[in-house]
């Protein structure tokens, strides 16, 4: 041993031939204490893997490990995976955690959990509180991270984490430990983790991503040699022993530690000397400690201990209370505990106290568990997990304990099955684990259930798949519909999910047919117009639709004869807003639909009808230059996605197109920041998902307007931009904007062809108003750029166009810009972005003002009106360093230096931007102007100039005598 004092096994005894795990359990928990030599250090964590086969001495080295944290003060939890419960969700989790909050009353751990409290107490295992949060498994680990950090602190001791067996870990419990590992090292936290490489099981792929972090590998444990067996041998049976029988029992054995002391122990209750002349016998006993050996020797017992032991196989691997194993075995507790005992002294079962004091026993080695299970006949084993259920259900331990039992038992049309289990599937829902929900729905299915309750079941099984099989899901829904006894509101529920399943599954047509033919189909005026709702819902997002315009003409005709006072209304209301963005109807039009629909209310989470009327009717706001209130609408909604545990798609989407609205403001930096948020939720998700598309382009866009093309083109070639072809309405459209990437890289030939396929695609749907997709306009830049003049001008003038028709002053100020880089005669570019300027600075678009003010500059300069030239560059400069542009500063210093002006300092970095107006006001008010002098030189009101004032004072931290300084004028 390498150690001044040798580390002991759990006999007191040395651990032979482990010299390097034990360095490395002692170099882990002294990075953990922050403890190097005599030296404080800061603490660290991390993740320390032992690997081997059974019976290696994996659980030996743990326990050791486990021994020595509790003596240097640090918290332990410990957990060990079960091959009978891997199906069970949060198993794992619950093991580890549960006993730091048996030690709390109620309203301590719902003090402790505060908010998350809904979202993680049914994974926790507590009591789950009323409502129908149903959180997605992204949000579970969330809420699971926040609370095993709460724990941490709230201890402030060093927190252990120790999982046995993990290759048995049931996978809700792996997939949050393998997520939570970084934050365990940023946090100083010891994830420990022991398990057989070698089995091969669902667990395998998350079990080597976290036990190989950062290409580090377990430490394998290899089989003891002749050696380290003989001392073993000597110690137990007698340093007089042979050496050629000390070679048998390592010949025998493999070198397997447990089964060497299994044997020997044996031997030694046998009275068997280690001579020679023992080596028959000790063959003889070599059979009795493994494998078939251990089931021969377990059914030498009488019958209730036979029973009592395959009662204990059947309940799991720990933990066991002895009363339960008296009802499943069906000898009672008393024979029970007779059982146990000879059980114990025949080393397959131990006894242990648990954290409430009670007596509960486990096997000895997970070894004798598997061969005990194995070894219950078919029939028995059966209908000892169909007991198991009802025991467990009887003893109040809920029906998501019994449902895996349920699992494992034979159909028999049994209506208390079927509850059970639907019961145990809702509470899987609740628990984020919709995996789980899927296997008992599954199985209850199959019992069957009674025809009045069949198309409840496919319903419930259909709504459990749609996130993970879609095509399934459909299948399983259209059974429901199909069943002969569906009530009408079920019917409609089925109808609903069943649309969403097929769009979900890449079928737009077949699920606008259904919604059509039910909607023909009804008598209820009401769900015909819940139905026309769906219908208008899915087909604004539907890129192949031949008879779109037509499809708008009729949403238009509908939507004139509503109100608004019922939900669906008011989605119908919202989607005929964002319809006519798409359009490019006049921005007046679209704001009154979608004022219209607020007006009663909308919730992000109705499972029912989906967010997309609140985020269209978001994003009408946006469109219509109020991105303010669109702030608003998608602030409320990442509320209610977080609050109902919502933290996959749907939260990427809330915080992709909130830095959407940043990026149309000019706050560049902020928006990046949102956007990659929202790119690695929708990564965490998967590859591919409608979230991903989304947050691809909007994070191109705003790294192409922070001038960083590099980075831009890193995130298009990561994400193969230029092959995504959604299936649905994506926006930014990834096709317009590869092609804006490619105008920037200065290949306009090549953004040219990609930009016009773009604009053809769009064009044929009826989604012409550039100021949802500026196609037109970055194609009429890059055909300028081509040489093409007079098809560029052609190109402007349309797009020109089309922004008046729509109205804002932000994207007419965006088309007056592209029209002035189009134009030949310097006069006529200096008029457009003279106009530009002016419409900008009407709008909340900061990034399109600093633009047109930098080109609007640049031209006075080339035409000789200098000092009009050096106002425009000095402002254009200033407004895009607030937002972040490096590019447009880089260009106007360059302007500024070259007529031997210099650059006045920007706007102190860090401030909110102002918008077009706030600035002037600003400016104008540094002059010495008053108020009312402001408002004549702005044509506007005093009371306007105060309120712009007033902003201008919160953002830049000043007043108005400061104004001067920090302008920079």
């Amino acid at each position: 041993m390498t150690d001044a004092v040798a580390p002991r096994g759990s006999e007191g005894h040395p651990l032979l031939e482990r010299e390097s795990e034990l360095i490395a359990v002692r170099n882990a928990l002294d990075g953990l204490c922050g403890v190097q030599g005599d030296e404080p250090k800061s603490r660290r964590g991390g993740v320390l893997a032992f690997a081997g086969p059974a019976g290696v001495g994996k659980t030996t080295v743990v326990n050791q490990l486990r021994r020595q944290a509790a003596d240097r003060g640090c918290t332990v939890l410990f957990a060990r995976g079960g091959e009978q419960e891997t199906q069970v969700p949060f198993r794992v989790m619950r093991q580890l955690i549960r006993p730091l909050f048996a030690l709390m009353e109620e309203t301590e751990y719902r003090d402790l959990l505060g908010n998350w409290y809904p979202i993680v107490a049914p994974a926790i295992g507590l009591d789950a509180p009323a409502g129908d949060t149903h959180p997605d498994p992204q949000g579970v680990r969330d809420g699971l991270d926040w609370v095993v950090t709460r724990l941490s602190v709230r201890h402030g001791r060093p927190l252990v984490m120790v999982l046995d067996d993990a290759q048995w870990a049931d996978a809700e419990s792996l997939a949050w430990l393998t997520a939570f590992a970084d934050r365990a090292e940023e946090l100083a936290m010891l994830i420990v983790v022991a398990c057989r490489p070698d089995d091969v099981t669902p667990a395998a792929p998350m079990l080597q991503e976290l036990t190989e972090r950062h290409g580090t590998r377990p430490h394998e444990l290899a089989a003891l040699t002749l050696g380290a067996v003989a001392s073993i041998v000597r110690r137990i049976l007698g340093e007089d022993a042979d050496e050629i029988f000390c070679r048998e029992v390592w010949a025998i054995t493999g070198g397997s530690p447990f089964e060497v002391v299994e044997l020997l122990q044996k031997s030694k209750e046998l009275g068997l000397r280690a001579h020679e002349d023992g080596i028959t016998r000790l063959r003889d006993l070599a059979s009795a400690v493994k494998g078939s050996g251990i089931v021969e020797r377990l059914l030498q017992f009488r019958p209730s201990t036979v029973n009592v032991a395959w009662a204990a196989a059947i309940l799991g691997s720990s933990g066991i209370p002895v009363n339960l194993l008296g009802t499943v075995s069906s000898f009672g507790e008393v024979q029970a505990r007779e059982a146990v005992k000879e059980l114990r002294e025949a080393r397959i079962l131990t006894v242990l106290t648990n954290i409430k004091r009670e007596e509960v026993v486990e096997f000895n080695h997970p070894l004798i568990s598997n061969a005990v299970y194995g070894a219950i006949p078919p029939g028995v084993r059966v209908a000892m997990h169909g007991v198991a259920a009802r025991a467990l259900i009887d003893a109040g331990l809920g029906p998501g304990e019994a449902a895996r039992h349920l699992l494992e038992t034979h159909p028999e049309g049994d209506p208390w099955v079927v509850r059970i289990l639907r019961q145990a599937a809702r509470e899987s829902f609740s628990a984020g684990a919709p995996e789980p929900a899927r296997r008992y729905l599954a199985r209850a299915l199959r019992e069957p259930p009674d025809v009045e309750e069949r198309a409840e079941v496919l319903f419930e099984l259909g709504s459990a798949n749609l996130p993970h099989e879609p095509a399934a899901t459909a299948n399983q829904l259209r059974a429901a519909l199909e069943e002969p006894k569906v009530e009408q509101r079920l019917r409609e529920a089925i109808t609903y999910r069943l649309a969403q399943a097929l769009v979900h599954s890449g079928q737009m047509e077949q699920a606008i047919e259904l919604l059509e033919d039910a909607a023909q189909r009804t008598t209820s005026s009401r769900t015909r117009q819940r139905m026309q709702a769906e219908l208008f819902k899915w087909n604004s997002i539907r890129v192949d639709d031949q008879d779109s315009p037509a499809r708008s003409r009729t949403l238009a005709r509908y939507a004139e004869h509503i109100s608004g006072r019922s939900l669906a209304e008011r989605h119908i209301l919202g989607m005929r807003g964002w319809d006519a963005v798409l359009r490019g109807e006049s921005a007046a039009e679209a704001l009154h639909y979608a004022e219209e629909a607020l007006k009663g209310g909308m919730s992000w989470v109705d499972q029912d009808f989906g967010f997309e009327a609140p985020a269209g009717v978001a994003l009408v706001l946006m469109y219509c230059d109020q991105p303010g209130r669109a702030e608003e609408l998608f602030v409320k909604g990442i509320a209610e996605f977080e609050e109902k545990g919502w933290r996959g798609p749907h939260l990427s989407f809330a915080y992709t197109l909130l830095g959407y609205i940043r990026y149309r403001r000019g706050r560049l930096a902020e928006a990046e920041d949102f956007v990659r948020n929202g790119l690695q939720i929708a990564d965490r998700v998967g590859q591919g998902v409608p979230a991903q598309a989304y947050a691809i382009g909007t994070l191109v866009e705003t790294l192409l307007a922070r001038g960083d093309i590099a980075g831009a083109q890193e995130i298009a070639d990561k994400y193969r931009l230029a092959e995504i072809r959604p299936k649905a309405v994506v926006y930014p459209d990834p096709q317009a904007v590869h092609g804006k990437l490619l105008l920037a890289q200065g290949r306009a030939a090549d953004a040219e062809r990609r930009l016009s396929a773009a604009g053809e695609r769009l064009d044929r749907r009826g989604s012409r108003n550039p100021a949802w997709s500026p196609w037109q306009l970055d194609l009429a830049l890059a055909q300028a750029a081509a040489g093409r003049g007079d098809t560029a001008r052609e190109t402007s003038a349309e797009a020109l166009a089309r922004a008046r028709a729509f109205g804002t002053a932000s994207v007419i100020g965006h088309a007056l810009r592209v029209s002035a880089a189009a134009a030949a005669d310097p006069v006529q570019v200096a008029d457009f972005l003279e106009q530009a300027v002016d419409h900008l600075e009407q709008s909340p678009a900061a990034y399109e003002l600093a633009y047109a003010l930098v080109d609007h500059g640049t031209t006075l300069r080339a035409i000789g009106r200098m000092e009009r030239a050096a106002l425009q560059l000095y402002r254009g400069l200033e407004v895009a360093a607030t937002c972040g542009a490096d590019h447009l500063v880089r260009r106007a210093r360059e302007q500024l230096a070259s007529v031997g002006l210099r650059p006045r300092r920007p706007l102190p970095t860090g401030r909110d931007t102002l918008t077009g107006r706030e600035l002037v006001a600003a400016e104008h008010a540094a002059a010495g102007l008053g108020n009312a002098a402001v408002a004549a030189e702005m044509g506007t009101s005093e009371q306007e100039v105060s309120e712009l004032l007033c902003a201008v004072f919160t953002k830049l931290g000043t007043d108005r005598q400061g104004l001067n300084r920090v302008l920079g004028l």
